[in-house]
């Protein structure tokens, strides 16, 4: 027998302390796998800092769950993500009935709107979102929306990897790397978090998507340990910061930004060295995971690359999304005519 459930409420699903174990749980400690974007903490931010409105949809069967984290948006369901977010996935506890978990979850959510839209959802996980809402009626079409690029340490120190680093790269390095010096900080302090937003008020990036959650997501990783936040400086002047976390045998960059006006010392490229040099020799990680966007630079530093996918799934009953639907099944065609 499988229970479904909705929650609006995250605050209120923290306080059960059954439910938020097995979302922890199914959230996973694989390295490779385990996220910030998986986690009760996360989503709760983006509600409250970014104004995101959550349902959290749940199916359980015993001791076995399934859960989307959804989102109301513009007249259609979406996923609980941000432009922070690098990918969003299903909570699947070890063992769990995925097809039928899911399946059922997507039939119930017709009762909750009648067009849904989740972007980022990984390679592994995207056939299996797209048959469970196949089986459940709904009209599906999947498409590759972004790339991930990405490093496997395999094991290797940090003077093995940048040996691989091509050759532009590690002239620079060997150039500017005493121009500036790097700060690698476990823990935030208010003059630290300082630095980090002059930074990104002097930089190319302009204003940040929200500063109250990046600041709230930072403050809460170093509390758990997680948090490697760079800060490089020239002539005691800080000219460059990144945001990475570790988490499960994975360094995730979530932010990075250089004053303009010090473009010519390099500071990010000798920020990243320092950073990538902390992550593979004294935290020893699997995986370095570079977020979304296929950015040119970031192959000088990664190895992989897989595509992130956007699944659109329509209920044809309704007949107020008969026009989406139509321009739906029209791109699907053109898109096999093409291939």
């Amino acid at each position: 027998m499988i229970s479904l459930a909705y929650h609006a409420d995250l605050k209120e699903v923290q306080r059960d302390c059954a439910l938020a174990d097995a979302l922890a749980h199914a959230a996973g400690s694989e390295a490779g796998v385990a996220g910030p974007f998986d986690r009760l903490g996360w989503w709760v931010a983006l509600q409250e800092e970014c104004a995101v409105a959550p349902i959290l949809a749940v199916a359980r069967q015993g001791d076995q769950l399934a859960a989307l984290p959804l989102a109301h948006g513009d007249n259609a369901l979406t996923g609980l993500a941000n432009w922070y977010t690098f990918r969003l996935r299903a909570l699947l506890t070890p063992g769990a009935d995925a097809p039928a978990l899911l399946k059922a979850l997507a039939r119930e959510l017709k009762h909750r709107g009648s067009r849904l839209t989740l972007s980022h959802i990984p390679e592994e996980q995207i056939h299996l979102l797209a048959d469970a809402f196949r089986a459940a009626g709904w009209a599906v079409r999947a498409t590759p929306c972004d790339i991930n690029h990405w490093l496997d340490v395999a094991g290797r120190s940090y003077a093995d990897y940048l040996a691989a680093r091509p050759g532009p790269l590690r002239t620079t390095l060997k150039r500017k790397a005493k121009k500036v010096a790097c700060e690698i900080h476990r823990q935030l302090s208010d003059a630290i978090w300082a630095d980090y937003e002059a930074i990104y008020a002097a930089s190319w990036k302009g204003e940040e998507g929200s500063m109250p959650f990046l600041h709230r997501f930072a403050r809460e990783e170093a509390q758990a340990g997680r948090l490697r936040l760079g800060i490089a400086r020239a002539e005691g002047k800080p000219v460059a910061a990144q945001l990475w976390t570790v988490e499960a045998g994975t360094a995730f960059i979530h932010k990075l930004a250089y004053i303009e006006e010090a473009k010519p010392l390099s500071p990010g490229t000798s920020l990243s060295a320092a950073l990538f040099q902390t992550v593979i020799d004294e935290d020893k990680v699997r995986f370095i995971d570079f977020g979304t966007g296929d950015d040119p630079y970031k192959r000088d530093w990664m190895e992989q690359q897989r595509h992130r996918w956007q699944l659109q799934a329509i209920d044809p009953r309704a007949v107020s999304q008969w026009g989406a639907l139509g321009r739906m099944l029209a791109s699907t065609l053109v898109a096999r005519l093409k291939r």
